[in-house]
């Protein structure tokens, strides 16, 4: 009776609100975040820190910022790499052009400028919506990638398009190496996370679930249409800049705007199908699937015979196995890995006096 709500009561409206209601799931958030900051930075390795988690934190925050648009405003979108970019390189050119600007507002406002972009390709919402919306938000990948790759002020003049990182000094502490890459990506992902979550249950957050399921009812009922949906993409591009900005200078390094092209959209997309729709959790399962299921692969692969499967065989593999897996979750379960995890939790709660 690990999860056992027996004995906890709600005696005020603001214990009734808060965001983990069992006592067991506000220890378990302190245990894991407590790991995730002093347990793992000790039993990690470089390969750990630069190649799987650092793009896992990443991937789940994108995620998170596609999922407030989709998952909980209904407004589908494309153009989730191209609000990355814009957050990538308009944080390069605020470290670049402003001396002595703090790097962490440096990416608060790469977020700001791409929240700002995501407005512009947002206001056809205020028309038309589907599939023509996601066809819409389609041209924003193509011509912020054109806009970034034809005018090479945005990076510095260089022929190739291509950013570098800036030092990763925040208050004199250096985050260049591998360990500091990861904490400075923790830290920035746990805030926004936690944003995220207070966002959906706010009153803002109920207003993009109501436009999400009837927009036309929640017209009637006096919710804004056009002020939730502006603000949907605007959140959303600020929450995607910002992970552009990680992904440009804790993961890669070094980025050029064909780093941010429409596979990368599509592998946002999947992440929000797999890990749930409308979920905040999801985000997170979802990266992990992304980023751990190709190493799973791989290993198995290593297994098999020499010689039986290469490298492109490998990469198609993965491709068509990503494919079968996004139609069965969303024949069999739409709500993703997300739901799973619930209904788990359910039965937790409930044993052992029911199986």
């Amino acid at each position: 009776m690990f999860y056992k709500e027996a004995g906890q009561f709600s005696t005020t409206y603001a214990a009734d609100r808060r965001v983990f209601r069992l006592r067991q799931d506000r220890y378990g958030l302190v245990l894991l975040l407590a790991f995730a900051f002093i347990g793992v930075p000790f039993i990690g390795n470089d390969y750990w820190f630069s190649a799987i988690l650092i793009p896992f934190l990443v991937l789940s925050l994108a995620g998170l910022g596609l999922n407030l648009l989709t998952g909980y405003a209904g407004q589908l979108s494309l153009g989730s790499a191209a609000f990355m970019a814009v957050g990538a390189f308009a944080t390069y050119n605020f470290e670049l052009r402003i001396t002595g600007l703090p790097l962490l507002v440096s990416i608060a406002l790469g977020g700001v400028t791409a929240a700002l972009v995501a407005v512009v390709f947002g206001l056809p919402s205020l028309r038309i919506k589907g599939f023509y919306l996601l066809v819409s938000t389609l041209a924003a990948q193509f011509f912020v990638e054109w806009v970034l790759t034809k005018f090479d002020w945005f990076s510095n003049n260089n022929a190739s398009g291509v950013i570098t990182a800036p030092p990763l000094n925040i208050q004199g502490i250096d985050f260049s190496t591998p360990v500091g890459r990861y904490l400075l990506t923790l830290g920035i992902v746990v805030a926004m996370f936690w944003l995220g979550k207070n966002l959906a249950r706010s009153e803002l957050g109920r207003n993009w679930m109501a436009v999400r399921d009837m927009d036309t009812a929640a017209a009637v009922i006096g919710i804004p249409i056009l002020k939730s949906k502006l603000l949907a993409f605007a959140i959303s591009g600020f929450f995607l800049g910002i992970a552009g900005s990680l992904w440009a200078f804790t993961y890669l390094g070094t980025v050029e705007p064909h780093g941010f092209d429409l596979n990368r959209s599509f592998q946002i997309l999947f992440i929000i199908i797999i890990g749930g729709l409308g979920s905040i959790l999801g985000n997170l399962l979802g990266a992990a699937f992304i980023v751990l299921f190709p190493v799973l692969l791989s290993n198995l692969v290593s297994l098999l015979p020499v010689g039986l499967i290469d490298s492109g065989q490998l990469e198609n593999a993965q491709k068509m196995i990503f494919g079968a897996l996004i139609i069965v979750f969303l024949i069999k379960e739409p709500e993703g890995l997300a739901r799973l995890w619930q209904r788990f939790r359910e039965r937790a709660r409930l044993w052992p006096l029911r199986y």
